[in-house]
């Protein structure tokens, strides 16, 4: 590929990425947003990270199998435990790799 082909090809990129993020921001940072909306935007991150850790949690191999009974579940649960008591994203991180680590050498 030569230079000026990667560098609009990076510029691509970057104007399609920003203008997602750009065009909201512009629109409605002097507006008021009704709570339901705000409350309803909140959710949004955790459904983002649901949506990425339950598969990689409940199945295995390729094509992808259910499995309820993973390590990474098993790992998953007291650490969910964990972070539920604690709000510590610290702790929790710890204590999931310390977990995962333990159940490598055990399992």
């Amino acid at each position: 590929m030569e230079t000026s082909n990667f560098v609009l090809l990076v510029l691509g990129m970057g104007l399609v990425s920003f203008i997602p993020r750009w065009v909201p921001l512009f629109f409605l940072s002097k507006r008021q947003l009704p709570s339901l909306l705000i409350e309803w935007l909140e959710l949004i991150p955790v459904a983002i990270l649901s949506a990425l850790l339950v598969p990689a949690l409940v199945t295995t191999g390729t094509p992808r199998v259910f499995n309820p009974v993973s390590i990474e579940m098993m790992v998953a649960v007291p650490t969910f435990i964990f972070a539920w008591y604690t709000k510590s994203l610290g702790g929790t991180l710890v204590v999931g790799m310390l977990l995962y680590w333990g159940a490598g050498l055990v399992l």
